[in-house]
């Protein structure tokens, strides 16, 4: 289901990067943004504040 995400919603559809470090370096950085998305789902929003 990760893999399907990353291609899927991400846009990871093929590696732009050459060479098996490229690859790595891509898949890397694919993975941390699709953690960061889970963390900001996680942190609570703040309630707006009400005019009086």
């Amino acid at each position: 289901m990760l893999f399907a995400h990353l291609k899927r919603i991400i846009g990871l559809e093929r590696l732009r990067l050459r060479g098996p470090r490229g690859a790595r370096d891509e898949l890397h950085l694919a993975a941390t943004a699709q953690n960061l998305r889970k963390l900001a789902m996680l942190i609570p929003m703040p309630k707006p504040a009400t005019a009086t």
